[in-house]
């Protein structure tokens, strides 16, 4: 998860069975970005309870202009409240600290955790350090209990943020960061925070789902999933993709297309879906022919640009993955800077050449999974990782209330 280049220049300018369990996470969402703070290695947690039966709980999901979406969790005995970005290209869980580094400026803007003001805290100690893709932070790790939807009390190993040199960490709308990756991508070795519900029982399977809301009005962000999907999210059927990778959520791709002429991606690649990058990437290459034949001009901070008036005609662009098309239309992949029809739009398309081993790979981040519910399931002794993708229901023919059957997979 890279830190959001956008946001500085804007401030300056399938088979489903009947499942007994659904933690719901509400999600907000906040202004785009390249990418917040997936680490990509290299470039450059009251009485335990769980959701059992036919109980639901909801922990939503909150938006800031459409592109960036963050939730809310508990840390500590009483829970201690932090937002934080649920995010797929990452494995590891912090937050600011109170005893974070006095010049460390994220931490005045945003809460703290304070390990003195709970009584289940645990002391660890050991350093740890995260660099992303244009910033970093280091800290210490910790023991304490995890609040998230309806799950209480899951004793987990986390990350106190001591120094955040990054201005991108002081300008973000979230706190901290809640890693869904695999365990292979943590750092230091720490058991990512679902593995550890899941190893003390509090969530049946390691199955979780996104619905973001793309709706321009309110901050509403859709939802997280936890232990399954909502049918109510999406239209079916789910296209499921092996996982190729289990690092990130990456996948193979089989082709894309930019309306009837460019064809790229012609051999193959690697996709990662990602729900802590909230523009789509891929090579220079590629995205600088893409964005051509769309008409968008660059920016010198990466991103390209559209006359927002051309965006019912512009090109739809098509990704093959799992043998079935997924579109995006040109009101789909247009970010509105302003909400008007005249002016400049961001197109969703960025250049970023990740070198190998790890690259080169695209990146499908929120602009891709706005439009298509994801169902992330990391798999069993039996079946291995994969990933499910639908259409998303239109928010406004969605049942009311909830009331849809949870689903397992």
């Amino acid at each position: 998860m890279s830190p959001p280049v956008v946001l500085l220049c804007l401030l300056l300018l399938g088979n489903l069975e009947p499942a007994g369990a659904l933690i719901r996470v509400p999600l907000r969402r906040v202004h785009p970005g390249h990418r917040f703070l997936s680490p990509l290695n290299g470039w450059g947690q009251p009485p335990s309870t769980s959701a059992s039966g036919d109980e639901r709980s909801f922990v939503p999901l909150s938006k800031f202009m459409n592109v960036q979406y963050f939730g809310d969790i508990g840390l500590g005995t009483p829970p201690q409240n932090f937002t934080v970005v649920f995010d797929t290209g990452s494995s590891n869980f912090w937050v600011p600290s109170s005893r974070c580094h006095f010049f460390s400026l994220a931490c005045w803007f945003h809460h703290r955790f304070n390990p003195k003001a709970s009584s289940s805290f645990r002391p660890n100690g050991t350093k740890f350090a995260i660099r992303y893709g244009t910033g970093r932070l280091n800290g210490i790790l910790s023991q304490d209990d995890l609040t998230i939807g309806g799950i209480h009390g899951a004793s987990v190993i986390f990350g106190e943020a001591l120094w955040e040199p990054s201005l991108v960490f002081a300008f973000a709308h979230f706190d901290g960061i809640l890693g869904l990756g695999f365990p292979t991508l943590a750092v230091g070795g720490v058991q990512p925070p679902l593995d550890t519900l899941v190893e003390q029982g509090l969530l049946e399977k390691l199955v979780f789902s996104f619905y973001l809301n793309r709706d321009s009005e309110g901050s509403d962000g859709g939802e997280l999933v936890l232990g399954g999907s909502d049918p109510a999210h999406y239209i079916p059927p789910l296209t499921f993709i092996p996982v190729t990778i289990p690092a990130y959520w990456q996948v193979h791709m089989e082709s894309v297309k930019v309306g009837t002429g460019l064809s790229l991606c012609a051999q193959g690649c690697g996709a990662i879906l990602d729900t802590g990058t909230s523009l789509i990437t891929g090579t220079s290459e590629e995205i600088r022919a893409l964005n051509k034949a769309i008409g968008g001009f660059p920016l010198l901070t990466g991103q390209y640009l559209i006359q927002c008036s051309k965006i019912p005609e512009l090109p739809t662009v098509s990704f093959r993955l799992g043998g079935a098309w997924f579109n995006l239309t040109g009101q789909e992949y247009v970010i509105k800077i302003f909400q008007s029809d005249v002016g400049l739009c961001l197109l969703g398309f960025q250049a970023l050449d990740i070198p190998k081993p790890e690259g080169p790979f695209w990146i499908l981040g929120d602009v891709f999974l706005g439009s298509y519910v994801a169902v992330f399931d990391r798999g069993d002794k039996n079946n291995g990782p994969r990933v499910g993708l639908a259409r998303a229901q239109p928010r406004a023919t969605r049942p009311a209330g909830g009331a849809t059957q949870a689903q397992f997979l």
